[in-house]
Protein backbone atom coordinates (compact mmCIF):
# COMPACT_ATOMS: atom_id res chain seq x y z
CA UNK A 1 0.00 0.00 0.00
CA UNK A 2 1.45 3.64 -1.07
CA UNK A 3 1.66 6.59 0.93
CA UNK A 4 -1.12 8.15 -0.70
CA UNK A 5 -3.80 5.70 0.25
CA UNK A 6 -3.25 6.46 3.97
CA UNK A 7 -5.31 9.90 2.85
CA UNK A 8 -8.77 7.75 1.59
CA UNK A 9 -11.64 7.94 3.14
CA UNK A 10 -13.21 9.31 5.69
CA UNK A 11 -10.43 10.82 7.67
CA UNK A 12 -9.08 12.98 4.58
CA UNK A 13 -12.77 14.37 4.06
CA UNK A 14 -12.70 15.39 7.74
CA UNK A 15 -9.13 16.99 7.45
CA UNK A 16 -10.31 19.13 4.52
CA UNK A 17 -13.14 20.47 6.23
CA UNK A 18 -10.93 20.90 9.06
CA UNK A 19 -8.44 23.28 7.03
CA UNK A 20 -11.32 25.03 4.89
CA UNK A 21 -12.97 25.70 8.06
CA UNK A 22 -9.32 27.21 9.31
CA UNK A 23 -8.87 29.26 6.33
CA UNK A 24 -11.73 30.99 6.93
CA UNK A 25 -11.24 31.73 10.39
CA UNK A 26 -7.55 32.84 9.59
CA UNK A 27 -9.03 35.40 7.15
CA UNK A 28 -11.12 36.50 9.77
CA UNK A 29 -9.18 36.87 12.28
CA UNK A 30 -6.26 38.69 10.23
CA UNK A 31 -8.82 41.23 9.59
CA UNK A 32 -10.46 40.78 13.16
CA UNK A 33 -10.56 44.63 14.23
CA UNK A 34 -10.16 44.00 18.16
CA UNK A 35 -6.63 42.72 17.41
CA UNK A 36 -4.68 45.72 16.26
CA UNK A 37 -1.40 44.93 16.52
CA UNK A 38 0.71 42.55 14.76
CA UNK A 39 2.18 40.87 17.41
CA UNK A 40 -1.66 40.30 18.40
CA UNK A 41 -2.74 38.86 14.60
CA UNK A 42 0.47 36.69 14.30
CA UNK A 43 -0.52 34.66 18.05
CA UNK A 44 -3.98 34.16 16.69
CA UNK A 45 -2.52 33.05 13.40
CA UNK A 46 -0.26 30.85 15.14
CA UNK A 47 -2.74 29.49 16.92
CA UNK A 48 -5.11 28.42 14.17
CA UNK A 49 -2.18 26.81 12.38
CA UNK A 50 -1.25 24.65 15.33
CA UNK A 51 -5.37 23.84 15.34
CA UNK A 52 -4.56 22.84 11.35
CA UNK A 53 -1.94 20.78 11.76
CA UNK A 54 -3.59 19.01 15.23
CA UNK A 55 -6.67 18.26 12.77
CA UNK A 56 -4.41 17.00 9.93
CA UNK A 57 -2.37 14.76 12.44
CA UNK A 58 -5.56 13.28 14.04
CA UNK A 59 -7.02 12.82 10.15
CA UNK A 60 -4.00 11.46 9.60
CA UNK A 61 -3.82 8.80 12.95
CA UNK A 62 -7.97 7.93 11.64
CA UNK A 63 -6.22 6.73 8.18
CA UNK A 64 -3.57 4.55 9.81
CA UNK A 65 -6.10 2.90 12.02
CA UNK A 66 -8.56 2.60 8.88
CA UNK A 67 -5.31 1.17 7.09
CA UNK A 68 -4.47 -1.29 10.01
CA UNK A 69 -7.99 -2.42 10.56
CA UNK A 70 -8.15 -3.09 6.15
CA UNK A 71 -4.91 -4.93 6.37
CA UNK A 72 -5.99 -7.12 9.23
CA UNK A 73 -9.30 -7.88 7.39
CA UNK A 74 -7.69 -8.73 4.12
CA UNK A 75 -5.18 -11.16 6.12
CA UNK A 76 -8.45 -12.81 7.58
CA UNK A 77 -10.19 -13.13 4.57
CA UNK A 78 -7.52 -14.69 2.70
CA UNK A 79 -6.96 -17.00 5.71
CA UNK A 80 -10.53 -18.05 5.75
CA UNK A 81 -10.58 -18.23 1.67
CA UNK A 82 -7.54 -20.85 2.08
CA UNK A 83 -9.18 -22.20 4.78
CA UNK A 84 -12.28 -22.84 3.37
CA UNK A 85 -10.61 -24.54 0.38
CA UNK A 86 -8.66 -26.92 2.46
CA UNK A 87 -12.04 -27.89 4.27
CA UNK A 88 -14.11 -28.10 0.88
CA UNK A 89 -11.32 -30.51 -0.56
CA UNK A 90 -12.82 -33.08 1.83
CA UNK A 91 -15.73 -35.13 1.66
CA UNK A 92 -14.88 -37.57 4.34
CA UNK A 93 -17.13 -36.33 7.82
CA UNK A 94 -14.44 -37.33 10.11
CA UNK A 95 -11.40 -35.48 7.74
CA UNK A 96 -13.55 -32.73 7.37
CA UNK A 97 -14.00 -32.18 11.67
CA UNK A 98 -10.21 -32.19 11.87
CA UNK A 99 -9.83 -29.85 8.86
CA UNK A 100 -12.01 -27.31 10.20
CA UNK A 101 -10.60 -27.70 14.07
CA UNK A 102 -6.84 -27.17 12.59
CA UNK A 103 -8.00 -24.27 10.40
CA UNK A 104 -9.55 -22.65 12.91
CA UNK A 105 -6.66 -22.51 15.61
CA UNK A 106 -4.60 -21.78 12.91
CA UNK A 107 -6.78 -18.70 11.99
CA UNK A 108 -6.81 -17.59 15.34
CA UNK A 109 -2.95 -17.99 15.55
CA UNK A 110 -4.22 -20.33 18.92
CA UNK A 111 -1.97 -23.60 20.33
CA UNK A 112 -5.32 -25.40 20.60
CA UNK A 113 -8.43 -26.15 19.02
CA UNK A 114 -11.61 -28.30 19.54
CA UNK A 115 -14.30 -29.08 17.89
CA UNK A 116 -17.49 -31.26 20.21
CA UNK A 117 -20.41 -33.15 17.97
CA UNK A 118 -23.77 -33.83 20.00
CA UNK A 119 -25.88 -36.30 19.86
CA UNK A 120 -29.98 -36.25 19.67
CA UNK A 121 -29.11 -37.55 23.33
CA UNK A 122 -27.10 -34.32 24.06
CA UNK A 123 -24.03 -36.65 25.30
CA UNK A 124 -20.47 -36.21 22.73
CA UNK A 125 -20.37 -38.48 20.52
CA UNK A 126 -16.92 -36.67 18.97
CA UNK A 127 -14.53 -34.47 20.35
CA UNK A 128 -11.57 -33.52 17.90
CA UNK A 129 -8.70 -31.74 19.19
CA UNK A 130 -5.86 -29.61 17.22
CA UNK A 131 -2.51 -29.22 19.17
CA UNK A 132 -2.92 -32.42 21.24
CA UNK A 133 -0.94 -35.49 20.36
CA UNK A 134 -2.11 -39.10 20.75
CA UNK A 135 -0.05 -39.74 23.33
CA UNK A 136 -1.70 -36.59 25.46
CA UNK A 137 -5.15 -37.85 24.69
CA UNK A 138 -4.47 -40.88 25.93
CA UNK A 139 -3.24 -39.86 29.16
CA UNK A 140 -5.93 -37.12 29.45
CA UNK A 141 -8.46 -39.70 29.06
CA UNK A 142 -12.05 -40.00 27.92
CA UNK A 143 -13.54 -37.00 26.20
CA UNK A 144 -15.20 -34.34 27.56
CA UNK A 145 -18.86 -35.03 28.54
CA UNK A 146 -20.51 -31.61 27.96
CA UNK A 147 -20.41 -29.70 30.81
CA UNK A 148 -18.76 -26.78 32.66
CA UNK A 149 -17.80 -24.22 30.31
CA UNK A 150 -17.92 -26.28 27.55
CA UNK A 151 -21.53 -27.30 27.98
CA UNK A 152 -22.27 -23.29 28.28
CA UNK A 153 -21.62 -23.02 24.45
CA UNK A 154 -22.84 -26.83 23.80
CA UNK A 155 -25.95 -27.02 24.79
CA UNK A 156 -27.07 -23.45 25.22
CA UNK A 157 -25.69 -22.25 21.58
CA UNK A 158 -23.86 -19.20 23.29
CA UNK A 159 -20.71 -17.79 22.18
CA UNK A 160 -18.27 -17.44 25.39
CA UNK A 161 -14.46 -15.52 25.30
CA UNK A 162 -13.04 -15.57 28.62
CA UNK A 163 -9.11 -13.89 29.61
CA UNK A 164 -9.02 -16.50 32.45
CA UNK A 165 -11.15 -19.90 31.79
CA UNK A 166 -10.25 -21.54 35.15
CA UNK A 167 -11.42 -18.49 37.37
CA UNK A 168 -15.07 -18.53 35.80
CA UNK A 169 -17.49 -19.80 38.44
CA UNK A 170 -18.90 -22.02 35.48
CA UNK A 171 -15.52 -23.67 35.19
CA UNK A 172 -15.51 -27.74 36.08
CA UNK A 173 -12.10 -27.93 36.22
CA UNK A 174 -9.85 -30.17 33.99
CA UNK A 175 -8.80 -33.47 34.23
CA UNK A 176 -5.01 -34.66 34.84
CA UNK A 177 -2.71 -33.88 32.40
CA UNK A 178 -4.75 -31.38 30.52
CA UNK A 179 -2.30 -28.54 28.84
CA UNK A 180 -3.20 -25.34 31.29
CA UNK A 181 -6.10 -22.68 29.47
CA UNK A 182 -6.32 -19.28 30.33
CA UNK A 183 -8.05 -17.75 27.59
CA UNK A 184 -10.65 -19.39 25.75
CA UNK A 185 -13.31 -18.44 22.56
CA UNK A 186 -16.39 -20.56 22.06
CA UNK A 187 -18.87 -20.31 19.20
CA UNK A 188 -21.70 -22.51 18.31
CA UNK A 189 -21.73 -24.37 14.68
CA UNK A 190 -24.99 -24.10 13.35
CA UNK A 191 -24.92 -27.13 10.98
CA UNK A 192 -28.38 -28.34 10.04
CA UNK A 193 -30.12 -31.12 12.33
CA UNK A 194 -29.31 -33.27 13.48
CA UNK A 195 -25.85 -32.26 13.29
CA UNK A 196 -25.04 -29.96 16.72
CA UNK A 197 -21.56 -28.92 17.70
CA UNK A 198 -19.28 -25.90 19.09
CA UNK A 199 -15.95 -24.87 17.86
CA UNK A 200 -13.18 -23.70 20.45
CA UNK A 201 -10.03 -22.18 20.27
CA UNK A 202 -7.86 -21.63 23.40
CA UNK A 203 -4.08 -20.18 24.13
CA UNK A 204 -3.13 -17.31 22.35
CA UNK A 205 0.69 -18.23 20.63
CA UNK A 206 1.33 -14.92 21.34
CA UNK A 207 0.21 -15.12 25.41
CA UNK A 208 -2.31 -12.33 23.94
CA UNK A 209 -6.27 -12.70 25.10
CA UNK A 210 -8.89 -13.13 22.13
CA UNK A 211 -10.33 -10.22 20.88
CA UNK A 212 -14.22 -9.03 20.09
CA UNK A 213 -12.89 -9.17 16.16
CA UNK A 214 -11.17 -12.94 17.31
CA UNK A 215 -14.90 -13.61 17.86
CA UNK A 216 -16.39 -12.25 15.16
CA UNK A 217 -14.23 -13.84 13.30
CA UNK A 218 -14.15 -18.05 14.90
CA UNK A 219 -18.08 -16.67 14.18
CA UNK A 220 -18.11 -16.25 10.66
CA UNK A 221 -15.37 -19.14 10.13
CA UNK A 222 -17.95 -21.80 12.13
CA UNK A 223 -20.79 -20.35 9.29
CA UNK A 224 -18.68 -21.72 6.41
CA UNK A 225 -17.73 -24.52 8.45
CA UNK A 226 -20.71 -25.43 9.00
CA UNK A 227 -21.87 -25.94 5.01
CA UNK A 228 -18.57 -28.27 4.79
CA UNK A 229 -20.09 -30.54 7.30
CA UNK A 230 -23.48 -30.26 6.38
CA UNK A 231 -21.97 -31.54 2.73
CA UNK A 232 -19.91 -33.67 4.37
CA UNK A 233 -23.08 -35.49 6.30
CA UNK A 234 -25.13 -35.16 3.28
CA UNK A 235 -22.30 -36.78 0.75
CA UNK A 236 -22.09 -39.64 4.01
CA UNK A 237 -26.05 -40.18 4.10
CA UNK A 238 -26.12 -40.50 0.32
CA UNK A 239 -23.05 -43.22 0.40
CA UNK A 240 -24.93 -45.32 3.26
CA UNK A 241 -27.88 -45.40 0.57
CA UNK A 242 -25.59 -46.07 -2.46
CA UNK A 243 -24.33 -49.19 -0.63
CA UNK A 244 -28.06 -50.33 0.66
CA UNK A 245 -28.72 -50.19 -3.48
CA UNK A 246 -26.00 -52.07 -4.56
CA UNK A 247 -26.44 -54.62 -2.01
CA UNK A 248 -30.17 -55.03 -3.12
CA UNK A 249 -28.59 -55.15 -6.89
CA UNK A 250 -26.38 -57.86 -6.20
CA UNK A 251 -28.72 -59.84 -4.39
CA UNK A 252 -31.76 -59.23 -6.95
CA UNK A 253 -28.56 -60.83 -9.83
CA UNK A 254 -27.88 -63.71 -7.36
CA UNK A 255 -31.50 -64.52 -6.68
CA UNK A 256 -31.68 -64.33 -11.25
CA UNK A 257 -28.45 -66.06 -11.76
CA UNK A 258 -29.05 -68.73 -9.05
CA UNK A 259 -32.94 -69.63 -9.81
CA UNK A 260 -32.17 -69.86 -13.77
CA UNK A 261 -28.89 -72.55 -12.79
CA UNK A 262 -31.56 -74.29 -9.95
CA UNK A 263 -34.55 -74.39 -13.08
CA UNK A 264 -32.14 -76.10 -15.12
CA UNK A 265 -30.65 -78.64 -12.70
CA UNK A 266 -34.33 -79.58 -11.60
CA UNK A 267 -34.87 -80.26 -15.32
CA UNK A 268 -31.96 -82.34 -15.72
CA UNK A 269 -32.56 -83.85 -12.10
CA UNK A 270 -36.06 -85.19 -13.53
CA UNK A 271 -35.16 -85.87 -16.98
CA UNK A 272 -32.40 -88.41 -15.21
CA UNK A 273 -35.28 -89.93 -13.40
CA UNK A 274 -37.24 -90.74 -16.05
CA UNK A 275 -34.27 -92.35 -18.12
CA UNK A 276 -33.42 -94.41 -15.26
CA UNK A 277 -36.92 -95.35 -14.47
CA UNK A 278 -37.73 -96.34 -18.14
CA UNK A 279 -33.68 -98.48 -18.35
CA UNK A 280 -32.24 -95.89 -20.76
CA UNK A 281 -28.86 -95.83 -19.05
CA UNK A 282 -27.30 -94.10 -21.92
CA UNK A 283 -29.55 -91.14 -22.03
CA UNK A 284 -29.51 -91.06 -18.04
CA UNK A 285 -25.74 -90.79 -18.35
CA UNK A 286 -25.40 -88.06 -20.75
CA UNK A 287 -27.75 -86.06 -18.27
CA UNK A 288 -25.84 -86.68 -15.79
CA UNK A 289 -22.90 -85.29 -17.74
CA UNK A 290 -24.89 -82.11 -18.02
CA UNK A 291 -25.60 -81.70 -14.82
CA UNK A 292 -22.44 -82.20 -13.69
CA UNK A 293 -21.17 -79.72 -16.51
CA UNK A 294 -23.34 -77.46 -14.76
CA UNK A 295 -22.30 -77.80 -11.28
CA UNK A 296 -18.81 -77.17 -12.56
CA UNK A 297 -19.71 -73.81 -14.28
CA UNK A 298 -22.23 -72.85 -10.75
CA UNK A 299 -18.73 -73.10 -9.09
CA UNK A 300 -16.85 -71.20 -11.00
CA UNK A 301 -19.30 -68.62 -11.71
CA UNK A 302 -19.83 -68.38 -7.93
CA UNK A 303 -15.93 -68.02 -7.88
CA UNK A 304 -16.41 -65.10 -9.88
CA UNK A 305 -19.10 -63.52 -8.17
CA UNK A 306 -16.75 -63.45 -4.84
CA UNK A 307 -13.88 -62.11 -6.96
CA UNK A 308 -16.34 -58.94 -7.76
CA UNK A 309 -17.93 -58.31 -4.69
CA UNK A 310 -14.28 -58.57 -3.01
CA UNK A 311 -13.02 -55.66 -5.88
CA UNK A 312 -14.26 -52.12 -4.74
CA UNK A 313 -13.72 -49.15 -7.05
CA UNK A 314 -13.99 -46.98 -3.57
CA UNK A 315 -10.65 -46.11 -1.75
CA UNK A 316 -7.38 -44.71 -2.42
CA UNK A 317 -6.66 -47.11 -5.30
CA UNK A 318 -7.24 -45.50 -8.63
CA UNK A 319 -9.76 -47.08 -10.74
CA UNK A 320 -7.19 -48.70 -13.36
CA UNK A 321 -5.30 -50.28 -10.36
CA UNK A 322 -8.23 -51.66 -9.02
CA UNK A 323 -9.36 -53.29 -12.85
CA UNK A 324 -5.58 -54.40 -13.42
CA UNK A 325 -5.96 -56.27 -10.60
CA UNK A 326 -9.18 -58.12 -10.76
CA UNK A 327 -8.38 -58.92 -14.23
CA UNK A 328 -5.30 -60.10 -13.21
CA UNK A 329 -7.37 -62.97 -11.20
CA UNK A 330 -10.02 -63.20 -13.71
CA UNK A 331 -7.26 -64.51 -16.29
CA UNK A 332 -5.95 -66.95 -13.81
CA UNK A 333 -9.75 -68.13 -12.41
CA UNK A 334 -11.07 -68.29 -16.50
CA UNK A 335 -8.07 -69.20 -18.74
CA UNK A 336 -9.12 -66.44 -21.06
CA UNK A 337 -6.94 -63.25 -21.96
CA UNK A 338 -8.02 -59.79 -21.52
CA UNK A 339 -6.32 -56.58 -22.93
CA UNK A 340 -6.62 -53.79 -21.00
CA UNK A 341 -6.31 -49.98 -22.12
CA UNK A 342 -7.17 -47.71 -19.21
CA UNK A 343 -7.01 -43.97 -18.43
CA UNK A 344 -5.08 -43.23 -15.33
CA UNK A 345 -7.89 -40.88 -14.67
CA UNK A 346 -11.40 -41.16 -15.58
CA UNK A 347 -12.52 -37.80 -15.06
CA UNK A 348 -15.84 -39.45 -13.50
CA UNK A 349 -17.07 -39.54 -9.83
CA UNK A 350 -17.08 -42.74 -7.18
CA UNK A 351 -20.33 -43.71 -7.20
CA UNK A 352 -19.90 -43.59 -11.60
CA UNK A 353 -16.42 -45.81 -11.12
CA UNK A 354 -18.21 -48.27 -9.37
CA UNK A 355 -21.21 -48.85 -11.61
CA UNK A 356 -18.97 -49.15 -14.47
CA UNK A 357 -16.46 -51.90 -12.54
CA UNK A 358 -19.99 -53.76 -12.40
CA UNK A 359 -20.63 -53.60 -15.44
CA UNK A 360 -17.33 -54.70 -16.75
CA UNK A 361 -17.50 -57.59 -14.79
CA UNK A 362 -20.60 -58.22 -15.56
CA UNK A 363 -19.90 -57.94 -19.50
CA UNK A 364 -16.39 -59.83 -18.89
CA UNK A 365 -18.50 -62.75 -17.29
CA UNK A 366 -20.98 -63.45 -20.16
CA UNK A 367 -17.51 -63.26 -22.42
CA UNK A 368 -16.79 -66.53 -20.44
CA UNK A 369 -19.93 -68.23 -19.73
CA UNK A 370 -21.73 -67.48 -23.63
CA UNK A 371 -18.93 -66.15 -26.35
CA UNK A 372 -16.47 -69.23 -26.20
CA UNK A 373 -13.91 -66.98 -26.84
CA UNK A 374 -10.09 -66.84 -25.44
CA UNK A 375 -9.74 -63.79 -25.68
CA UNK A 376 -11.40 -60.03 -24.90
CA UNK A 377 -10.63 -56.54 -25.25
CA UNK A 378 -11.52 -53.58 -22.63
CA UNK A 379 -10.87 -50.20 -23.94
CA UNK A 380 -11.75 -47.10 -21.87
CA UNK A 381 -11.10 -43.68 -23.69
CA UNK A 382 -12.42 -40.56 -21.36
CA UNK A 383 -12.95 -36.76 -22.56
CA UNK A 384 -14.22 -33.90 -20.88
CA UNK A 385 -17.59 -34.88 -22.08
CA UNK A 386 -17.43 -38.15 -19.95
CA UNK A 387 -15.84 -41.34 -21.11
CA UNK A 388 -16.80 -44.11 -23.08
CA UNK A 389 -16.09 -48.42 -22.14
CA UNK A 390 -15.71 -51.22 -24.64
CA UNK A 391 -15.68 -54.72 -23.78
CA UNK A 392 -15.81 -56.70 -27.23
CA UNK A 393 -15.22 -60.42 -28.12
CA UNK A 394 -14.74 -62.42 -30.92
CA UNK A 395 -16.65 -65.05 -30.09
CA UNK A 396 -19.79 -67.52 -31.14
CA UNK A 397 -21.97 -63.84 -30.90
CA UNK A 398 -25.77 -64.37 -30.63
CA UNK A 399 -29.24 -63.47 -32.00
CA UNK A 400 -30.14 -60.17 -30.49
CA UNK A 401 -33.81 -60.30 -31.03
CA UNK A 402 -33.89 -63.22 -28.55
CA UNK A 403 -31.01 -62.11 -26.50
CA UNK A 404 -30.52 -65.81 -25.23
CA UNK A 405 -28.10 -68.70 -25.74
CA UNK A 406 -29.12 -72.26 -26.82
CA UNK A 407 -29.59 -74.33 -23.64
CA UNK A 408 -27.72 -71.29 -21.33
CA UNK A 409 -29.51 -68.68 -19.00
CA UNK A 410 -30.39 -65.18 -20.72
CA UNK A 411 -27.39 -62.60 -20.11
CA UNK A 412 -27.43 -59.53 -17.34
CA UNK A 413 -27.78 -57.15 -20.33
CA UNK A 414 -30.70 -55.70 -18.29
CA UNK A 415 -29.46 -55.27 -15.01
CA UNK A 416 -26.06 -53.83 -16.92
CA UNK A 417 -28.25 -50.95 -18.61
CA UNK A 418 -29.96 -50.56 -15.36
CA UNK A 419 -27.02 -50.02 -13.89
CA UNK A 420 -25.35 -47.49 -16.70
CA UNK A 421 -28.78 -45.84 -16.57
CA UNK A 422 -28.57 -45.02 -13.06
CA UNK A 423 -25.77 -42.49 -12.94
CA UNK A 424 -27.01 -41.11 -15.67
CA UNK A 425 -25.05 -42.86 -18.90
CA UNK A 426 -26.20 -45.15 -21.53
CA UNK A 427 -25.65 -48.81 -22.63
CA UNK A 428 -25.74 -50.70 -26.11
CA UNK A 429 -24.98 -54.16 -27.13
CA UNK A 430 -24.01 -55.44 -30.71
CA UNK A 431 -23.25 -58.82 -31.32
CA UNK A 432 -24.40 -60.93 -34.25
CA UNK A 433 -24.26 -65.17 -34.44
CA UNK A 434 -20.35 -65.67 -35.67
CA UNK A 435 -18.62 -61.99 -35.30
CA UNK A 436 -18.55 -61.95 -31.78
CA UNK A 437 -20.13 -59.09 -28.72
CA UNK A 438 -19.66 -55.31 -27.99
CA UNK A 439 -20.79 -53.89 -24.88
CA UNK A 440 -20.52 -49.98 -25.73
CA UNK A 441 -21.25 -48.02 -22.16
CA UNK A 442 -21.15 -44.08 -22.40
CA UNK A 443 -21.14 -42.25 -18.95
CA UNK A 444 -21.43 -38.48 -18.58
CA UNK A 445 -18.63 -36.71 -16.98
CA UNK A 446 -18.33 -35.59 -13.47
Amino acid sequence: MNRSDSWNGPGLEIALLVVVASLFTIATAAHWRPVTTLPGRLLAIGVLLASVAHAVLAAGRSARRARRELGRRNRELRAMQQANLDIYGELSLEAVLQRVVDQAANLLDARYGALSVVGEDGRVEQFVTSGVDEELQRKIGNPPAGKGLLGVSLHHGESLRLSDAASDPRAAGLPPHHPEIRSLLAVPVTAEHPFRANLYVAERVDGSVFTIEDERTLTRFADQAALAIEKAVLHRQLSNLAVVKERARIAREMHDGMAQVLAYVNTKAQAVREYVVAGKTEKATRQLEQLAAAARDVLTEVREGILALRTDATGERSFQQVVDEYLGKWREQTGIAVEARIPAQLGVGPAVELQLLRIVQEALSNVRKHSGADRALLAIESSQEGLRALIEDRGVGFDEATLERKGGPRFGLAIMRERAESVGGTLVVDSAPGRGTSVRVDLPAA
